[in-house]
């Protein structure tokens, strides 16, 4: 692949001269070159996604648990 070829860059092309971006990506999720495929791409951030929610619903719980333990510490009137 001809590096000497200025209309390269213009196309997009990284400076690894392997080729546009979609053609690389094309070529892992196919199995001939090695990498993270766009379907295990899409799965790790669904599942990134899901793990920060469910960090904020921890938080939301810890906080309730530890208003609600004070409040049953409180002496009755």
């Amino acid at each position: 692949m001809g590096g000497d070829d200025p209309g390269r860059a213009a196309a997009g092309d990284r400076d690894t001269g392997d080729g546009p971006e979609w053609c690389r990506q094309a070529a892992v999720d196919s199995g001939r070159r090695s990498g993270v495929t766009t379907e295990e791409a899409a799965e790790l951030k669904r599942l990134k996604r899901e793990n920060a929610e469910l960090k904020r619903a921890n938080a939301i719980l810890r906080s309730a648990s530890a208003f609600f333990a004070a409040e049953l510490d409180r002496p009755q009137r």
